[in-house]
């Protein structure tokens, strides 16, 4: 069982879950030590922070972050603090994305969304200390080994890949295109915001820690993350038409009911899955002469392709 592995150190022969499942719990509990405790705190901020957080989730980009420090020869140590920084971002995405003045969902991971569990100002102040969070616990990292040049590319890093030239602009261009109807290069070029700029945070924060990775490599990680992300995204919209509610954690067919653009009403179904694998390929082409060290980040590719949840 997954759950038996206890060693941060992971062996190159386990199985692929295990290592997924050993990356999760790391992040888990990694978050717990940096989140605002609640006991003693007068207002319900932190218990809404660490609501948000803690609801599950695939933890995709720390597990991504691990996965390519590992590939990159760094520790699980050393990447922990990134991992905890893009989760704590994407959370604070969600908590935003689920309010009425945006998707206005009631559900999120199998729970009441955290407007709904606590209220709307709540929610919001909630998203917006997270953010902050994110960006104070990378500046303030203790790692030995990462310089303060490092520090501050990571920093930008994470505000390139989540402000007005990444994720939030994805978010802005998804409303103002509920009810239009886009070509595939203005589909992808949404999801390449909205999903991919923080799935490719998650190679670029390691990559900067480490001595070793020239711009050519970088670039090539950049890339494979690029098409991780749009694969990712295809399989959530291909999921939103064929899983069920209880298997998503929100509202199944939520993206039709809204007459958002997605793949599956551009292409169909089966035409939204050949693009999913075409993804996969794209990604997995990138990595090519690349060695074993890599092969973690090979499996990440096709478990998106795959995944059912």
């Amino acid at each position: 069982m997954a759950t038996a592995v206890t060693s941060d150190t992971l062996a190159t022969g386990a199985p692929f879950a295990e290592r997924l499942e050993l990356y999760r719990l790391r992040v888990d509990r990694m978050l717990l030590l940096h989140l605002p405790e609640t006991t003693g705190s007068s207002t319900q901020l932190p218990a809404a922070m660490r609501y948000a957080v803690t609801n599950g989730g695939k933890r995709f980009r720390p597990v991504l972050a691990y996965a390519t420090g590992k590939a990159l020869g760094l520790s699980l140590d050393r990447v922990d603090v990134a991992a905890c920084a893009l989760e704590m971002m994407h959370a604070y995405s969600l908590v935003h994305d689920d309010l009425p003045a945006m998707d206005n969902d009631d559900l999120r991971r199998g729970k009441p969304t955290c407007h709904k569990a606590f209220d709307e100002a709540t929610a919001i102040l909630a998203g917006d200390a997270l953010q902050a969070l994110a960006f104070t616990i990378l500046a303030l990292n203790r790692d030995a080994g990462t310089s303060a040049a490092a520090k501050l590319r990571m920093v930008e890093i994470l505000g390139v890949c989540s402000g007005a030239d990444g994720m939030a602009a994805g978010q802005a261009i998804d409303l103002e295109s509920v009810g239009r109807g886009l070509t595939l290069a203005e589909l992808e070029n949404m999801h390449n915001h909205k999903t991919g700029a923080l799935i490719r945070a998650s190679v670029l924060l390691p990559s900067a820690m480490a001595d070793s990775v020239d711009a050519a490599l970088m670039q090539r990680l950049d890339r494979y993350a690029g098409a991780v992300g749009l694969c990712f995204q295809i399989v959530d919209d291909i999921l939103d038409v064929t899983a069920d509610t209880e298997t998503l954690g929100k509202t199944q067919g939520a993206d039709m009911a809204r007459n958002k653009p997605t793949y599956p009403a551009l292409l169909g179904l089966e035409g939204a899955r050949v693009r999913a694998q075409d993804m996969h390929e794209a990604a997995v082409a990138e990595l090519e002469g690349l060695g074993a060290d890599f092969d973690e980040l090979r499996m990440l590719s096709s478990f998106v392709l795959e995944r059912t949840y």
